[in-house]
């Protein structure tokens, strides 16, 4: 004769994966009912970009969305920044799942219908504004999996807390922002976070397919601003003064020595990189100043470190060998996007649920950065790709993000959708601890 407590265990062995398999196909039909809107949400986010920081229509049209599915809303959390809580009926754990705001000081050419004609101010400079970086999927995608997620609320074991995060891609200089800024004012807590999932869309993988790494994943990443003073003269008497573009051009130069001859990258990965160098304003007068700005990615502390000072000996020596002064800056940036390995273990079977296990594939380390890593500093985090790349293109003729080229298969949104759903009930499904 069978114990109560085989037989309960038979019941749960039975049992679970129907309940698990109603899960998945329910998922499936909601988010296909859904598609439309989010593809439509997503033209939305896109045709009205706004800077970090600066989302405020942005975020006002997320709070209008959410409170009409009866979420209560709270506004203004690093900023901008909205949340929303969808409380189950039953008890358990908290989980939040994560999509950032903010669009690029890009100009976009992509040429589409819906394309971005928007501008900004960034720094002090006009500039166009772009999602060139894909965040406008990651919105339309989170509001879809709301939407999906209430419908299960009667069934919910815990809550699920919805943040739409301003700034990842940095606040403006000066000031405050990120994922940094929402965790100090309190957005783990209240109810207090136990785990936290996020995406991000790239044509790195086809529509229709999804990558991850467990443990280190994306690079630690610092912003550096360096500043060369010289001396002013005719630019038909170089002689008479001091040139902080040659000084600044020997320093571009020699800064890419240290990946190419002082790192072991067999080991650890490297990337010093310029991207702005302003100095003058007219073509025949030497300027008396030069200012470059940057990013440094690694992937280890010593490294890092390492990489700060060899950089900082080499601004500070080649100036001084021509006479002038430099003055460098490193801000302390964003940690590794490290995901936690038993949160990873045990949800990777989610992800093929919704993709397929041919579709799921393990990423190499990638040397873009996200400050996601703030969170998972705080609570076990798991962060993803998913695959937006048009069937049409050529993996080698992939458009990264960052570019005014950048555009997406918007197939990839259904899954999307389906992913962090799935993801969230099968993670509050798992016992705690």
């Amino acid at each position: 004769m069978y114990s109560h407590t085989v037989i309960f265990c038979i019941f749960l062995y039975l049992f679970f994966p129907i309940v698990n398999a109603v899960h998945e196909d329910e998922i499936e039909s909601r988010s296909s009912d859904l598609e439309d809107r989010v593809i439509e949400w997503r033209r939305f986010f896109h045709e009205n970009p706004e800077l970090s920081n600066r989302e405020f229509e942005t975020s006002t049209f997320i709070m209008k969305e959410l409170t009409r599915l009866g979420f209560s809303v709270e506004r203004g959390i690093g900023k901008t920044g909205v949340v929303a809580v969808l409380n189950g009926s039953l008890p358990g754990k908290v989980l939040a799942l994560r999509a950032d705001m903010d669009a690029l000081p890009v100009t976009e050419m992509t040429g589409l219908p819906y394309a971005s004609r928007i501008t900004g101010e960034y720094e002090g400079q006009s500039v166009g504004v772009m999602h060139a970086c894909g965040h406008d999927n990651h919105m339309a995608i989170l509001l879809g999996a709301a939407e999906v997620l209430s419908g299960f609320q009667d069934r919910l074991k815990g809550k699920i807390k919805f943040i739409f995060q301003p700034a990842e891609e940095g606040p403006p200089k000066g000031e405050t922002g990120g994922a940094s800024l929402m965790i100090e004012e309190g957005v783990l807590k209240n109810p207090d976070v136990s785990a936290i999932f996020g995406l991000h869309i790239s044509q790195g993988g086809l529509a229709g397919t999804a990558s991850y790494r467990s443990g280190g994943f994306m690079a630690s990443a610092q912003r550096f601003d360096l500043t060369l003073k010289g001396i002013q003269t005719h630019g038909s008497m170089p002689w008479a003064g001091v040139d902080p573009i040659l000084v600044g051009s020997q320093i571009v130069n020699a800064m890419q020595t240290i990946v190419s001859r002082r790192v072991d990258i067999t080991q650890h990965p490297v990337v010093v990189s310029v991207g702005s160098f302003h100095a003058g304003v007219r073509n025949n007068i030497i300027p008396d100043q030069a200012v470059l700005s940057g990013t440094i990615r690694t992937y280890d502390a010593d490294v890092r470190s390492f990489v700060h000072e060899q950089f900082r000996k080499i601004a500070t020596n080649i100036a001084a060998s021509q006479g002038a002064e430099a003055t460098l800056t490193i801000d302390r940036g964003v940690p590794v996007t490290r995901n936690d390995e038993a949160l990873t273990e045990a949800m990777l079977p989610s992800l093929k649920k919704v993709y397929g296990a041919n579709n799921v594939s393990w990423s190499e380390r990638i040397t873009g950065a996200e400050d996601f890593s703030f969170y998972q500093e705080q609570v076990p985090g798991f962060f993803f790709f998913i695959g937006a790349r048009p069937s049409d293109i050529e993996a080698n003729q992939a458009i990264p993000n960052h570019s005014p080229y950048f555009y997406v298969d918007e197939s990839a949104l259904l899954y999307g959708v389906r992913a962090m759903s799935q993801l969230a009930l099968d993670y509050l499904e798992l016992p705690a601890g």
